[in-house]
């Protein structure tokens, strides 16, 4: 039905007849001539229809915006006055002899022209109609060949695509599963697995060295824009490679798809370490654009009897910190309110200020609530060592060192955009030797997963000090998003075992849920390491998106539903009775109000 792609036809093209298929993204009569913009997935062309084919013109003129068309015309070139340097196919037009409606269009339920009159609501209700936009047809094409390009240098590198189990056994991976009944085994469920990690695991085992595979992954977990119930993977594992391998071949990897599909170089990542990523910049995917950083002063308010300063300052586990904000003086009393609101959604109490009105002033150039506490040996010692300068203003944390982290962290970053701070467009980075666990509610937790290896200790010096354990682990961080992250694996299971025993996971209870896999480490396993990417969020940056939302094809909204299909919907009664599920009602505060649960 076509010779041609609208976007494709191009000056080499004049003189010639072509036959084109799409979209009307606009139709105008001026002056007796209607000019249709047609479209397709790859670009607009603009098509002109004169009164001296009356049949035809009468039909251009009836056209009405999503009207689906074939075009048949002659190329020629635009004069020098009218070439539309903002289209790809800006030099050229058809000029149309022959026209048919394959399909005409209802009114439009959202605007075609401006997304940003559409609620979220309506473009995924409508979504075939929203990925009609060239702005999402091309995230989709972009995301087509960023795939092809990953497919590509994996398989040149001697990595195998090979599947795993989507319908498998639920593991503790750190969310909800989602869980498939089973209709044979009646009471017992499948989980989606919320990664292939023990998949790829046993492959190791079973001899394929070098594995990849672009897999969907489940978790039932609470949604931002960055998540979604249903993400992809770049799933990756290797077999005798070390950690320092690993990272060398996936940062080529991703340094050859920034050069093939952008043009960008991003260069040799550096390398920081946990510890230095959460002191300096209170998160472990800091985005280093922003040249802002946090800077510890407890050590200099020795004495001090402020005790929002004093109690943090004096505890082990408290932290004091401060961000200097260059210029930052000239914030107002309501702009540094409403910061200090914006640290309280992460747990902060409040934010002490101190502005550096005049440094050669002395005391009297320094403008702060908190003043009357601090000794001017105090004031000076901050001074030095943020750095602050005349019309800077420092914002201070005080509190256990994690609620510092986090909010200070979070503040941070809303500085560096209100503030317009951020330099350069890229500024990856990877991030080693996360702890191997994390303490919450009087107990551990695996940071990344408690498969992952533990760096330069036995199995019984673990054990004996798991809270100061380093994980042979490694994330990679751009522009202060988590691209991918990964680690060497336990190959053996007296360090399995340990680690299973750290987490509170008795033998009884890892031969239910891991037996398969302890097993498996008896029989000659390979040493082994592997690194998974989030392929949404690698495509939302690449493509400038906002949200990963905006890069798929039919996501869900942030309460996990599917406005287009209704999903999730009730299931016949008939399909649970055969599997064997009750739906039990459940009172709301209303006694008459019954809901489904």
């Amino acid at each position: 039905m076509r010779t041609h792609y609208c976007g494709d036809v191009n000056k080499s093209h004049v003189g010639q007849e072509v036959t084109l298929v799409g979209w009307v993204n606009r139709s105008r009569d001026l002056g007796g001539v209607v000019f249709l913009d047609l479209r397709d997935r790859e670009g607009l062309i603009q098509v002109v229809y004169d009164p001296d084919l009356q049949e035809v013109f009468d039909v251009a003129s009836s056209l009405r915006s999503e009207f689906c068309v074939q075009v048949k015309g002659v190329v020629r070139a635009r004069p020098d006055s009218q070439v539309n340097a903002n289209m790809r196919t800006g030099e050229i037009e058809i000029l149309g002899k022959e026209l048919t409606i394959i399909n005409e269009s209802a009114p439009l339920p959202l605007s075609m022209d401006n997304h940003q009159n559409n609620s979220e609501e309506q473009r995924l209700k409508y979504r075939y109609l929203d990925l009609r936009r060239p702005e999402m047809a091309q995230r989709l094409i972009f995301r087509s060949k960023v795939t092809s390009a990953v497919r590509r240098f994996l398989d040149g590198n001697g990595f195998l695509d090979i599947e795993t189990p989507i319908l498998t056994k639920a593991t503790p991976e750190g969310a909800r599963d989602y869980l498939v009944p089973s209709r044979t085994y009646k009471g017992q469920f499948f989980a989606l697995p919320q990664s292939p990690q023990l998949f790829k695991q046993l492959l190791m085992m079973s001899g394929f060295d070098r594995y990849y595979q672009i897999v969907k992954c489940f978790r039932d977990e609470d949604l931002r824009a960055d998540r979604q119930p249903e993400f992809t993977q770049i799933d990756i594992e290797t077999s005798f490679m070390s950690s320092e391998q690993v990272m060398a071949k996936t940062e080529e990897m991703v340094r050859s798809l920034f050069l093939e599909l952008l043009n960008v170089d991003l260069g040799n990542f550096p390398r920081m370490t946990w510890h230095e990523a959460m002191r300096r910049f209170g998160s472990d995917k800091p985005d280093l654009r922003n040249p802002l950083e946090l800077c510890d002063v407890a050590d200099l308010l020795a004495g001090i009897e402020f005790a929002v300063f004093k109690g943090p300052s004096e505890d082990p586990e408290g932290r004091v910190a401060a961000i200097r904000v260059p210029g930052g003086a000239t914030l107002s009393r309501k702009q540094i309110d409403d910061y200090t609101k914006f640290v309280g959604i992460y747990g902060a109490k409040g934010l002490a200020w101190m502005k550096i009105n005049d440094l050669a002033a002395g005391m009297e150039g320094i403008q702060s609530p908190v003043l009357k506490f601090l000794s001017e040996e105090m004031v000076n010692s901050i001074i030095e060592r943020t750095g602050a300068q005349t019309g800077d203003i420092l914002l201070f944390g005080a509190d256990k060192a994690n609620i510092v982290a986090e909010a200070m962290g979070a503040l941070r970053l809303k500085l560096g955009e209100d503030f317009d701070l951020l330099k350069g467009e890229w500024a990856p980075l990877w991030v080693v030797d996360f702890p191997m666990f994390e303490k919450a509610d009087g107990r551990l937790y695996a940071v990344h997963h408690p498969f992952t290896a533990p760096s330069s200790v036995t199995a019984a010096e673990l054990e004996a000090n798991p809270a100061d354990a380093v994980s042979d682990a490694y994330d990679m961080v751009l522009n202060g998003c988590e691209l991918g992250g990964g680690s060497v694996r336990i190959h053996n299971s007296e360090m399995q075992s340990a680690v299973f025993r750290i987490l509170g996971i008795d033998d009884e209870e890892a031969k239910e849920k891991f037996g398969f896999l302890l097993e498996a480490l008896r029989y000659g396993t390979p040493p082994h390491a592997g690194l998974a990417f989030g392929l949404d969020r690698l495509i939302m940056l690449m493509t400038g998106a906002q949200s990963i939302r905006d890069v798929m094809a039919f996501p869900k909204t942030t309460t996990a539903a599917c406005p287009l299909t209704n999903a999730p919907g009730h299931a016949n009664p008939a399909q649970l009775e055969e599997l064997g599920i009750a739906v039990v009602a459940k009172k709301t505060e209303s006694e008459d109000d019954v809901t489904r649960t």
